[in-house]
């Protein structure tokens, strides 16, 4: 039989605290995994500086584990409802299964809701966001949703083509998204507030003069060069946030989208409009992969919008993406590195954010050492601020 408490022991004497108590402050939490808590759970007994170490990890003020339950119940009720201001639970998917428990993402979700409310504090010039809605009410073509995002980005097709390769594409998208107030994040492994044990391809978080998007990085299992995939992927999210939903995002872009919705099409159509693939030759994959380099995007990207348009048949494309999948798994897998702090901050908080708030600290209107808790969660101290700007430049 499960014990209705734990015993928290502190030297030689034992406190108890509700079990539901115990539960309901660290399940939903970072360190629902962690030893001392599934110990806890299992011997009904915690020694008071695992709890203490337990409650600082999950941003738990440890005094609650004392209250009575409704009063817990109430704090987090509470904090949900604070949370889920800037994202909604469900997880948007497109061909996907995955789904994104709050608590896989909460302190990153958390920073970058402080991060939203910290530039709007800081940065008197800010006015409403004119990328937030404008899709949500359907034009009458997709083409016409895709002019319409490309135009008020600033963006067009052909400048996409015309740049030299991909990592430079997802660059010019990151910049545009970022000039009209849409900011990026971007995960960088050590960087972050949490370490991410989902895959997901991202989430948008709501906000009416900066709304943020997450992209995840990771391979989430698919199998292409991850340039090509971010790419679709970060489009993905800026029509989300157009079409004005903020959730978690998973996104399996080595499916043939059988179910995928209009967000998906809209994408498709502004980097792979229907009449340029049309006019394509794809008589076997190597027309796929030029196609590819000449969209910017994977080669299965090109097959499945091929597919969908009815250019290729659904057994030719499952046969080039399984030959994909095996060329990818045999490729030599580079190693990671850790970046320097000021160029992981610049890419997990964003140039825009970054570049802003250090706008605020010249003008004096923020203090150096509140920059570099907030913006750059104190990787950074003030006097490596001067580091920091020059790689913004």
């Amino acid at each position: 039989m499960i014990a209705m408490r734990v015993d928290v022991k502190v030297g030689s004497e034992r406190v108890g605290i509700d079990r539901v108590v115990f539960v309901e402050l660290l399940e939903n939490s970072v360190v629902n995994r962690r030893v001392p808590y599934l110990r806890a759970l299992e011997t009904s007994e915690i020694h008071y500086s695992d709890l203490v170490d337990l409650a600082r990890k999950a941003e738990v003020p440890h005094p609650l584990f004392f209250a009575p339950s409704a009063v817990v119940h109430a704090q987090v009720r509470a904090k949900g409802d604070k949370l889920l201001q800037g994202i909604v639970p469900e997880t948007f998917t497109v061909n996907s299964r995955t789904t994104v428990k709050l608590r896989d993402v909460e302190l990153i979700i958390k920073d970058l809701l402080r991060k939203q409310a910290f530039a709007k504090r800081h940065d008197p010039t800010l006015g409403k966001n004119r990328i937030v809605g404008l899709l949500r009410r359907p034009r009458p073509t997709v083409r016409d949703d895709a002019d319409a995002l490309l135009a008020a980005l600033g963006l067009d097709r052909e400048a996409i083509r015309e740049v030299r390769n991909k990592e430079t594409v997802l660059e010019l998208i990151i910049e545009r998204l970022e000039a009209n107030q849409v900011l990026v994040s971007r995960s960088v492994r050590g960087f972050m507030p949490q370490l991410i044990e989902v895959r997901f391809s991202g989430m948008t978080l709501r906000d009416a003069k900066v709304p943020y998007i997450f992209l995840s990085g990771g391979d989430h299992g698919d199998f292409q060069e991850p340039a090509g995939r971010q790419i679709f992927t970060l489009l993905l999210m800026a029509v989300l946030v157009a079409r004005g939903i903020f959730a978690p995002v998973s996104f399996d872009a080595s499916s043939t989208a059988p179910d995928a919705g209009r967000e998906y099409d809209i994408v498709g159509e502004i980097l792979m409009s229907a009449d340029e693939l049309q006019g394509l030759v794809l008589h076997d994959l190597e027309d796929v992969k030029a196609a590819a380099n000449l969209f910017k995007v994977t080669p299965s990207a090109v097959a499945v919008r091929a597919l969908r348009l009815g250019k290729l048949s659904a057994e030719t494309v499952l046969g080039y993406l399984a030959e994909l999948e095996t060329e990818f798994r045999d490729r030599p897998k580079p190693k990671p590195r850790q970046p320097k702090p000021v160029n992981a901050i610049r890419k997990y908080s964003g140039r825009w954010l970054t570049s802003r708030m250090l706008r605020a600290v010249d003008e004096g209107r923020l203090s150096e050492r509140e920059f570099c808790r907030v913006v750059c969660l104190n990787r950074i101290r003030p006097f490596e601020i001067a580091e920091l700007k020059a790689v913004l430049q």
